[in-house]
This record gives C-alpha cells, sequence and structure tokens, in this order.
C-alpha cells in the first residue's frame, strides 16, 4: 500500500477529518476529535541508514494482536512515540498486503469508536 492510497482509505472512514497537530510533517486521522490514526515519514524523516524513507503509520490495536502482528511482519513494530501496548507502527514498505494493511486500520478505528459515547457510536455506525 503506497502512502497515497492509505491517505484515501483513511478518510473515508465515516465522520474522519485529517489534522495536523503534531506539525506537518505528522498527518493524524481522527473520527470525532479522537486520533485513530498517525502518517509520517520514518522516524521524522530520517530515514534507514541507506537513506531510504518510508512512511510510518501508527494505529491503534488490542494488545495481544499488537504482539502477534510484530512476530508476523517484520514491518510492524512498537508503535513509535506511542503506548507501545496499544499501538503498531506499520512500515509501509510494500511487505504487507494491502488488505491486510485495510483490515489493521479498520480495526484501529472499531477501537477508538468503541470507547465512544452511545451517542456518537450510532451517528458513526449510520454511515457504515
Amino acid at each position: 500500500m503506497d502512502v497515497e492510497t492509505a491517505k484515501h482509505y483513511l478518510l473515508s472512514k465515516p465522520e474522519t477529518i485529517l489534522d495536523f497537530p503534531f506539525g506537518k510533517e505528522v498527518s493524524v486521522f481522527k473520527v470525532k476529535g479522537k486520533m485513530f490514526a498517525t502518517l509520517a515519514i520514518g522516524k521524522m524523516g530520517k530515514g534507514d541508514e541507506d537513506g531510504h524513507q518510508n512512511w510510518w503509520m501508527n494505529l491503534k490495536c488490542d494488545p495481544d494482536e499488537a504482539a502477534i502482528l510484530r512476530d508476523i511482519f517484520p514491518a510492524v513494530i512498537p508503535g513509535y512515540h506511542m503506548n507501545k501496548a496499544l499501538w503498531n507502527t506499520v512500515i509501509l514498505d510494500g511487505s504487507i498486503p494491502q488488505g491486510e494493511i485495510e483490515r489493521m486500520i479498520d480495526n484501529s478505528f472499531a477501537l477508538v469508536v468503541a470507547k465512544m459515547t452511545k451517542k456518537d457510536q450510532r451517528s458513526i455506525l449510520l454511515h457504515l
């Protein structure tokens, strides 16, 4: 999944907005004011040892599933600058199938919505 496809998919979620509370380098995707994803150049633009720069997406995750995903996919690491138990960073390097990334985004969105008031949940679920 490339960065434009990721942005499009994230913004396709009901009631989602794009915000930049951490500066223009970090895209933050929120539903009803609650963050469910971030997207930025890995390690804030530093790149890897060879100078390659991949986009990194932080997604909320069930703690048990977070650990399993890290074991399965080398491109899934503990959440960069996030609570490592509840967030994963997905490195968009092409190694994870698009459908799996979409599933992770869906789960992140659902976890955040589940913590909202029943009224807010109903207004979002109307669009699903």
